[in-house]
């Protein structure tokens, strides 16, 4: 099976090199494709080696609480025929999560035998992380990684002229009107394939939008199954429960009672924490945005939820590949929050992979107002208001009762337009002037 580059190979690379690593564990939902990563890297090594705690459980009695890690390495090697050499061998531990000895164990790596190269992952988890709070700080680093960008789905397709095409764009340099239709339909596409790496190489061999969502149904088959796993006191009818109605409640502050009108809030919000564990949901969460960090002026209360795929999404809740196809770009763009969600998931995607990122939104919290600003972020250390939009068309009320209410100079309206920009002076602040920065939905990686 080809392998298609992904961001995270870069970093990989780098950690490889690095001589002051740390082991490395890699974070994310099941099958966003952290084991064939890790298989990649694997190559550029002399020996690989590759151990399975799910499918090989007899190993995890090499991982004992009082362990030296050089003997267990010896005994590996022994075990699987392969020489665990120091400089020369990647020692890969997945399904890490069925063995707390063997995540404890990690920090040993780095305290006694931090020549050796080792990385480890495994689905779930988090959960196992969260009964170890301080299970390796300061002598593990992790890593998170996430479904195919935009940009890896074009890589993917041998498009990489295009991905360099679109960086090198900007709001004085705009795309040639050929280039900007162009990655609309490749965007179109992406909005029903979605980024998981076996829905993308399923389209990439079939180009079939049905054998692309029977991955999806398999894949969603795979989540349910695995929802029995999660924590006794949420019931896996109620995680399916939730999932679909943040699929549902796409671009909205997120309401329990429509969830499940019988279970308590308390409840729901535990599947729905449940569920952002494993990396199936994101909290987008309300903040004053009056300064830096974002996090410090937090209301969880005001919690909007991103489905972690949109490809999965779509198919889930079974909207026909003609609305996307077919669909008006205004319609395109606003239909069911999925653009909303695109740009968030986006930006996510291209966050820095060795901090778990944390999303934001504002809304006016004062009576009778329904002023929001779909994602606040930050850039050079000031607050970066981002608007979802349709085009030119529709009010930015909201965009300037937020600058005003902040003194912001600038913001970025993220929509279908090709590049550009606009100057606006605010009659309601001394003529104040605003700057706005066009950005395509497709080139989010150039923020």
């Amino acid at each position: 099976m080809s392998y298609f580059k992904r961001h995270i190979d870069a970093k990989l690379l780098e950690w490889k090199e690095s001589e002051r690593r740390k082991p490395l564990l890699i974070r994310g939902a099941r099958q966003v494709g952290k084991s064939t990563a890790v298989r990649e890297l694997g190559k550029t090594f002399r020996y690989f080696v590759e151990i399975n705690l799910e499918k090989q459980p007899d190993l995890k009695q090499l991982f004992p609480e009082n362990i030296d890690v050089k003997k267990t390495c010896e005994k590996l090697s022994g075990v699987l025929a392969t020489p665990i050499v120091a400089g020369e061998t990647l020692l890969f531990i997945d399904e890490i999560q069925v063995c707390k000895e063997a995540i404890i164990a990690l920090r040993y790596f780095k305290e006694d035998y931090p020549e050796l190269h080792v990385i480890a992952a495994g689905s779930l988890l988090e959960f196992t992380l969260e009964e170890l709070p301080s299970f390796g700080v300061g002598r593990i680093r992790s890593i998170y990684m996430y479904p195919f960008s935009f940009d890896e789905f074009l890589m993917a397709q041998g498009l990489e002229l295009t991905v360099d095409l679109k960086k090198r764009a900007n709001s004085d340099e705009p795309l040639a009107e050929k280039a900007h239709k162009d990655l609309i339909g490749q965007l179109r596409t992406f909005y029903l394939v979605g980024g998981m790496p076996a829905a993308v190489t399923e389209w990439i061999e079939t180009h079939s939008y049905i054998e692309v969502s029977r991955v999806h149904n398999d894949i969603i088959d795979t989540y349910n199954d695995d929802f029995s796993k999660y924590k006794k006191r949420v019931s896996p009818v109620l995680l399916r429960q939730v999932l679909r109605s943040v699929a549902l409640q796409i671009g909205k502050k997120f309401i329990c009672s429509q969830a499940s009108r019988d279970t308590k809030s308390t409840v729901v919000k535990e599947a729905l924490h449940l569920l952002s564990l494993a990396g199936l949901v994101i909290p987008v969460v309300h903040t004053d945005a009056n300064g830096v960090p974002l996090g410090a002026q937090e209301n969880a209360n005001f919690t909007k939820y991103l489905f972690f795929d949109l490809g999965i999404m779509q198919t889930m809740l079974g909207i026909p590949a003609t609305d996307v196809l077919m669909a008006s770009e205004v319609d395109f763009v606003n239909k069911g929050g999925s653009s909303e969600m695109f740009a968030g998931l986006e930006m996510q995607k291209y966050s820095d992979c060795f901090i778990k990122s944390e999303m934001h939104y504002w809304e006016n919290q004062s009576k009778g107002s329904q002023a929001e600003i779909d994602y606040v972020g930050v850039r050079n250390s000031i607050v970066l208001p981002i608007e979802v939009k349709a085009g030119t068309q529709g009010s930015m009320q909201s965009l300037w009762i937020f600058m005003r209410g902040h003194k912001l100079h600038d913001a970025i309206r993220t929509s279908l337009e090709n590049f550009g920009h606009f100057y606006y002076y605010d009659s309601e602040a001394n003529q104040a002037e605003r700057h706005v920065d066009i950005v395509p939905l497709y080139a989010l990686s150039n923020l």
